[in-house]
C-alpha cells in the first residue's frame, strides 16, 4: 500500500518465522486500510482481476465473512467452498478440491482446516503447478490463526499509536491470555507476535488446558518473555491487556474441566479482577464469546474496557491488508 512496503513471502502461513520487518509491513498497510474503510467508497481496485478462493473445510462466521468482505473491497473475484455440498462428499480429496480451484484461476487460496499442516501441505502442492499463487492459512487445527493474531496485534498497537501502529510500542507490555490454551491456535500465534514485540505474555489455565510443556518452543524462542501460571490473580497482576479464550469443547476429547461455572469462578474475567490489572487495562476475546465462562456479559459490552467490537472491525482491514500484500508480491 505504500511505497516503504516491500513483501517477499510467498505463503502466510504462521507467524513464527515472521520478521519484525514483515510484522510493521502488515502493520503499515493495515491503517492504510483502515483509512480506506473510514471513506464513503470502500472498495479499491488493489486485486481486480485476480481471484481469491476461499477454502473453508470447517465452520466459521468472522474469519470467513471478513476474509471474503475484504477480498471483495480490493475488488477481487472469490469463490467460496463448503465441505457439505462439494465433490468431497463423493470422495475427492482435499490436494483435488484445491487443484480444481488453481485450475479455475484462482491466485490467492485461503484456507482453514480443522487438521494442523493441511494449508502447509496445500501449499507445496499448488506451488509445483503454479509458482505464483498464494496460500493463506485461515486456521490450521491446533497449530496457528496468522490473520487473528496479526488483527489483534493491530488492534493493540494501534491503541497505543493509533496514527502509526507498529511492533516497538508494546515492548514492556504485560500481556494476559486466559483460558483454553491448550487447544488454543490464537494462543499460538499471539505468542509468536507479542513476545517479537518485546511484550511478557503471562498464560493462565489450569493444569489441564496448559501443560507445563506447552510453553518450551517459545520459551527457547523468546527468552523471559512467557510466563506461566495455574493461578489467575499472578497472571492479572498489573497487566495492560488481558485476552480470554473461548473454551473450544468441540476439541476436547477427555472431561478436562469439572464444569463450567467453577471454571468461571477460578479463572472468568470479571471487572472485580481486572482490579488487579493496571489502571486503563483492556480486555480482548478472539470470539465467537461464551457469555458468562469466559468474560461478564457486562465486561464484553462495556466499550471503555473491551476491545473485541474493534478486534472484528480490524480483521477486515487486516485481511484485506495480507491479501493485498501476497497479491502485489509478483509486482513489486
Amino acid at each position: 500500500m505504500t511505497e516503504t512496503t516491500v513483501w517477499k513471502r510467498p505463503h502466510i502461513l504462521a507467524l513464527a518465522d515472521f520478521s519484525p520487518a514483515e510484522y510493521d509491513a502488515v502493520l503499515q498497510t493495515t491503517a492504510s486500510f483502515r483509512e480506506v474503510l473510514s471513506r464513503r467508497t470502500k472498495r479499491v481496485p488493489a486485486l481486480q482481476g485476480q481471484v481469491v478462493a476461499i477454502l473453508f473445510f470447517e465452520p466459521s462466521t468472522r474469519t470467513r465473512s471478513s476474509f471474503e468482505l475484504a477480498a471483495k473491497r480490493l475488488s477481487a473475484d472469490t469463490l467460496n467452498f463448503a465441505p457439505g455440498t462439494s465433490s468431497l462428499t463423493k470422495g475427492e480429496t482435499i490436494l483435488d478440491t484445491a487443484k480444481t480451484y488453481l485450475a479455475m484461476g484462482a491466485d490467492i487460496v485461503v484456507v482453514r482446516h480443522q487438521a494442523a499442516g493441511v494449508p502447509a501441505t496445500i501449499a507445496r502442492a499448488l506451488t509445483k503447478l503454479n509458482p505464483k499463487v498464494s496460500i493463506l492459512n485461515a486456521g490450521d487445527g491446533q497449530h496457528e490463526h496468522p490473520s487473528q493474531g496479526l488483527l489483534d496485534l493491530f488492534t493493540l498497537c494501534s491503541l497505543l499509536d493509533w496514527e502509526s501502529p507498529r511492533l516497538e510500542v508494546l515492548k514492556g507490555k504485560k500481556i494476559a491470555i486466559v483460558g483454553d490454551i491448550l487447544h488454543s491456535r490464537v494462543a499460538r500465534s499471539n505468542l509468536w507476535s507479542l513476545t517479537a514485540a518485546g511484550a511478557e505474555v503471562h498464560l493462565a489455565a489450569p493444569p489441564t488446558l496448559l501443560p507445563t510443556l506447552f510453553a518450551e518452543t517459545f520459551k527457547e524462542a523468546r527468552p523471559g518473555k512467557v510466563v506461566l501460571h495455574h493461578e489467575l490473580a499472578p497472571a492479572l497482576e498489573d497487566a495492560d491487556f488481558v485476552m480470554a479464550l473461548r473454551l473450544q469443547q468441540e476439541r476436547m476429547t477427555q472431561n478436562l474441566l469439572p464444569s463450567l461455572r467453577e471454571y468461571h469462578q477460578r479463572y472468568g474475567i470479571t471487572r472485580d479482577r481486572l482490579k488487579l490489572c493496571q489502571p486503563e487495562v483492556k480486555v480482548l476475546h478472539p470470539g465467537p464469546v461464551n457469555r458468562g465462562v469466559e468474560i461478564s456479559s457486562d465486561l464484553m459490552d462495556d466499550p471503555r474496557l473491551s476491545l473485541i467490537a474493534q478486534q472484528v472491525t480490524n480483521g477486515v482491514a487486516v485481511r484485506m491488508a495480507l491479501l493485498y500484500l501476497l497479491g502485489n508480491r509478483n509486482n513489486e
